[in-house]
C-alpha cells in the first residue's frame, strides 16, 4: 500500500521508511514560527527550560502582525518581548513594522516556507502552507518552545481525507468560495485530526493565491492539516523565492484515504458563511436583504495581490454605500507597494475605502475595525465565531473579496451579479 503526500513527508521528517494514520511518530522540523500573541509565551517557556540557543536561528521567524502598530501599552510590551529575544539570539527573521506583513502570508512570499517541508507554528493558520505543498500546522506555545530548543516534535499521524473538485467554476467564484462550501458540506468538525488533501484538474488551474486560501481554512474543518501536491504553479512561484532547497512529494496511486469526496463546481456560487460557524455557509443569491456596517478585505485569508485585484475590478467606478465602513488591508509590504504601483489604491481611495497597513487587526477583534453591537461585517477573513470582530451582539459573515467588494458597494450582503 503507497502513502498520500502528508504521510510521505512524515515519514522522511521521522527518518522512517513508512507510517500510518494513528501512528506517533518524532519528526525534525524544517521551519518554525510565532507572533506577537504566541511568542511571548513560548519565550517564557524556553527561559523556564533553562535553554541558552535556539536550535537554528535561520530556521525560526518572529512576526508581530496581531496587534500591530502597538496599539496600546501591553501589545508594545509583547512586541518588545519578541524584539529583545530577535536581537538576544542573532535571529535574522525578525520582521518589525515597516518589515513586516501578515504571517501566512509573509513567510511564503519570503520564501521561508517550502514544498515538502514540516512547518509549525503557534498559530492555528500555519495550515496555510499545505498550498506550497507542505506539511504544516499549528501547536501551542509551549511545544512551540521545544521546537525552538530542539529543532524536533511529535505528531500522531493523521488518516487523510481527499477532496477532489472537477467541473468549470461559474463566474466569480474564488478558491475562498471552494474551501467555504466544503467546510458547509462537512462541518467545523468534519476533518478533525485529519489530513485534507485537495485535488482534482479544478485544483490544478488555481494560482499560488487560491490554493493558499484553501489550505489556510482546513483547520476551520477541524482538520490537522491542509495540502495540495505542489506542480509547475508550484515551482514557479517558489523558484524565485527559496532561500534554500526543497524538494517536492506526491501522493501514490494506491495511497489509502478514509474517505473521498468528489464536488461538481459548476454547482458552486459564490458562498457566505452566516454567523456563528464557518460551516454555515449559503450561496449568496439565496440571502434577502441584510444590511450591513463594515467590510473587511484582507487577512491571511485573502489579503494578497490577487484578492486586492479582484476587490478593485468590482470597487472601480464606484463608491462604497453610506454607512458602510469599508477597510482594505494589505498582507504584507510586498503586496502593498504592488497595489500603490498597479493603480489599485487609487481605485479603493476613490470608492472612499480606507487601506491600512499589513494587519491581523480586525480580524481577531484586536484594533483597526472594532465591531459594535448589532452591527454586521462581510470579511474576507476566517472565523465568524461569537464575538470574534468585536461585541458579542455583533456579526461577521465570511466571504471572498467578490462578496466583500459588491457588498460593500450595495450596502447588504451581496454577490457581484447584483452590481
Amino acid at each position: 500500500m503507497g502513502m498520500t503526500i502528508t504521510e510521505k513527508i512524515l515519514a522522511d521528517h521521522a527518518g522512517l521508511d513508512k507510517v500510518e494514520p494513528g501512528q506517533l511518530i518524532q519528526v525534525n522540523v524544517d521551519f518554525a514560527l510565532a507572533n506577537d500573541i504566541t511568542a511571548p509565551i513560548a519565550i517564557e517557556r524556553f527561559h523556564e527550560a533553562g535553554a541558552e540557543k535556539i536550535f537554528d536561528p535561520h530556521r525560526l521567524a518572529l512576526v508581530p502582525d496581531h496587534f500591530v502598530p502597538n496599539k496600546d501599552i501591553e501589545s508594545a510590551v509583547q512586541c518588545k518581548l519578541l524584539r529583545d529575544f530577535a536581537i538576544e539570539h542573532n535571529l535574522p527573521h525578525f520582521f518589525e513594522v515597516g518589515r513586516m506583513g501578515i504571517e501566512h502570508a509573509l513567510l511564503p512570499e519570503q520564501g521561508l516556507v517550502l514544498p515538502g517541508d514540516v512547518v509549525v507554528g503557534a498559530d492555528s493558520h500555519t495550515c496555510t502552507y499545505g498550498g506550497l505543498g507542505a506539511f504544516a500546522t499549528g501547536v501551542g506555545s509551549t511545544d512551540l518552545a521545544a521546537v525552538m530548543i530542539t529543532g524536533q516534535t511529535w505528531f500522531r499521524v493523521p488518516a487523510s481525507i481527499k477532496f477532489v473538485f472537477q467541473g468549470n467554476l461559474r463566474p466569480w467564484v474564488t478558491g475562498k468560495d471552494l474551501i467555504l462550501y466544503t467546510i458547509g458540506q462537512i462541518g467545523v468538525d468534519g476533518a478533525r485530526y485529519r489530513t485534507m488533501e485537495f485535488t482534482g484538474p479544478v485544483i490544478a488551474q488555481l494560482t499560488m493565491d487560491q490554493r493558499l486560501t484553501i489550505a489556510n481554512m482546513a483547520i476551520e474543518a477541524g482538520a490537522k492539516n491542509g495540502i495540495i501536491v505542489p506542480d509547475e504553479c508550484t515551482r514557479a512561484y517558489v523558484d524565485e523565492r527559496a532561500q534554500r532547497a526543497y524538494r517536492f512529494y506526491n501522493s501514490d496511486a494506491d495511497a489509502l484515504y478514509e474517505e473521498v469526496m468528489t464536488f461538481d463546481v459548476g454547482e458552486i456560487e459564490p458562498q457566505v458563511a452566516l454567523p456563528p460557524s464557518p460551516a454555515n455557509s449559503r450561496p449568496v443569491s439565496s440571502l434577502n436583504e441584510i444590511p450591513i456596517q463594515q467590510v473587511i478585505i484582507g487577512s491571511c485569508t485573502n489579503g494578497r495581490l490577487e484578492d486586492l485585484r479582484l476587490a478593485a475590478q468590482l470597487l472601480a467606478g464606484h463608491r462604497v454605500a453610506p454607512g458602510v465602513r469599508c477597510l482594505i488591508i494589505p498582507a504584507t509590504q510586498a503586496i502593498y507597494r504592488r497595489a500603490v504601483d498597479e493603480g489599485l489604491f487609487s481605485v479603493f481611495l476613490e470608492a472612499e475605502a480606507a487601506i491600512s497597513t499589513p494587519t491581523c487587526g480586525p480580524c481577531l477583534g484586536g484594533h483597526m475595525g472594532i465591531l459594535a453591537p448589532g452591527e454586521r461585517a462581510v470579511a474576507t477573513t476566517n472565523r465568524n465565531f461569537v464575538g470574534r470582530m468585536g461585541h458579542p451582539e455583533s456579526e461577521v459573515y465570511l466571504a471572498s473579496p467578490a462578496v466583500a467588494a459588491a457588498s460593500a458597494i450595495l450596502g447588504r450582503i451581496a454577490g457581484p451579479e447584483d452590481l
